[in-house]
């Protein structure tokens, strides 16, 4: 699923100042949401009565589905008796059954809906299911493995990643040259090579994906005759091993950008003396077997591993990191001396020791700091709300939070001020998020959310757990 979405805007045209002077002005009309994520569009086109995306939470207490959208989401209530629900396998059944398969967050699916009383109900729920390929075009990860290690003049084969140009920034599959599916008819003439018979081999985002077997079919279409899809794509080729990065990329989609990672210098201190990469984290290759097990940080961090020029002692560290089973594992081609070549700042003084990883808050997430500071005493200006069910609430809660559950919302807004600013809490955050949102689109611009579990007692006190 890859996509661009359009959003339709109303204008009014006014021809003459004179002609309306009298005429009072139309209302300000907001942009319609998105119902189609940019990435799935490239596939698929919007459909009234449904949303395409990606699945971010469900809560079964509050019976909403919450889809991601790009950088929106989209709230949508259920009924376990009514929604029907269709997983990857093709296998369907009612909302126990999405309970059951346990949907991965982020995982593309589309959700129809129809009004009740003016509130968006989902009544069919569906994964996306994996692509079918034909088994002669399929590659498995060992066969690419074996050609990588070779190299495309060795191998004879040409590797392309389909994905779109920033997914390909954050780390490829070492010697693939981007070609993204969106951008296929206009950049087939300059990169596919000349000779038609040609190992051409397309991988992009998993086996949901459709790019790589887009990019495959246009290819065909072309003339192309040797043509593989290594389906499972990027994210199994970093289940055992390591991915490539440019330094133009580790500056520009992750430094610039200030997006969270982890960056290990692996050269010796006396070379990390002379300056290193800003934010870098001294992690001596020779060290290496220690350090990995010292690492506490999680598996599925982003990590950028760096050496000299060389390159040697950065995939040895890589290699052991994926072994150690490390997910997102890159190695900066080229790097410290392609990125003092490139003129980028290079930092001086010590690097830090201990490697730290810090994910950004979701939009809207409170700081658990402040949120604990409320709780203990409630400033005039804030109000913390509840949104669990009754039961949950008399079994338990904060002395300082008023308990109006997150289905009660939209009939209880006479008792939440615009005023001040509103923190929603939950025991898991999901249903605390879903709240956010909903008050968001209801004009209220002072809120916050708690994205952390919470255990409560019937006097009022608790314990909190991240993750």
């Amino acid at each position: 699923m890859i996509s661009k979405t359009f959003l339709l805007t109303v204008t009014a045209c006014i021809s003459t100042a004179t002609a309306f002077a009298a005429e009072p002005a139309a209302p300000a009309v907001s942009p319609a949401k998105p119902t189609i994520a940019k990435i799935c569009a490239n596939c698929h086109k919007a459909e009234p009565g449904a949303v395409l995306g990606h699945f971010d939470n469900v809560a079964f207490k509050a019976k909403t589905i919450q889809v991601k959208i790009d950088d929106t989401v989209e709230l949508l209530k259920f009924d376990e008796d009514d929604i029907k629900v269709t997983n990857g396998d093709g296998k369907t059944g009612d909302g126990e059954f999405l309970k059951d398969n346990k949907v991965k967050k982020g995982h593309e699916v589309k959700v129809e809906y129809v009004l009740k009383d003016g509130v968006k109900t989902a009544v069919k729920f569906i994964e996306k299911p994996p692509v079918k390929i034909s088994a002669d075009m399929l590659m498995k990860t060992a066969d690419v493995e074996k050609l990588v290690a070779q190299g495309p003049e060795k191998g004879k084969y040409v590797l392309f990643d389909s994905r779109p140009l920033p997914r390909f920034q954050e780390g490829f599959i070492p010697t693939a040259v981007n070609f993204p599916y969106p951008a296929f008819d206009k950049l087939a003439d300059k990169l596919l090579p000349k000779d038609k018979n040609a190992l051409i081999i397309f991988y992009c985002a998993g086996p949901t994906c459709n790019m790589s077997p887009g990019s495959a079919d246009k290819a065909k279409k072309l003339g192309y005759t040797n043509l593989k899809v290594y389906k499972d794509g990027m994210p199994a080729w970093q289940e055992k091993n390591y991915g490539i990065l440019s330094t133009q990329f580790l500056k520009e989609a992750w430094i610039d950008k200030d997006i969270p990672h982890v960056l290990l210098d692996v050269r010796a201190a006396t070379e990390t003396d002379k300056g290193f990469i800003k934010g870098a984290v001294a992690f001596p290759a020779k060290q290496a077997e220690k350090r990995i097990k010292e690492l506490t940080i999680k598996k599925t961090a982003p990590v950028m591993v760096y050496d000299g020029n060389g390159g040697k002692e950065a995939t040895a560290v890589a290699s052991a990191l994926v072994k150690a089973g490390f997910k997102r594992v890159v190695v900066v081609n080229g790097g410290f001396e392609a990125w003092q070549s490139a003129k980028y700042e290079v930092a001086n003084g010590a690097p830090a020791t201990k490697a730290v990883y810090v994910p950004k808050p979701r939009p809207g997430e409170i700081n658990i700091d402040e949120f604990i500071k409320y709780a203990a005493e409630l400033p005039a200006n804030v109000m913390i709300i509840d949104v669990r069910n009754t039961d949950e609430g008399n079994s338990g809660m904060l002395k300082t939070a008023k308990l109006i559950p997150a289905e009660d919302i939209k009939n209880r807004l006479a008792e939440i001020p615009k005023d001040k600013l509103i923190v929603t809490q939950c025991t898991t955050g999901v249903r605390a998020e879903m709240a956010y949102h909903t008050l968001k689109e209801l004009g209220y611009t002072n809120i916050k959310f708690v994205n952390v579990k919470m255990e409560f007692e019937k006097n009022g006190n608790y314990k909190i757990s991240k993750d």
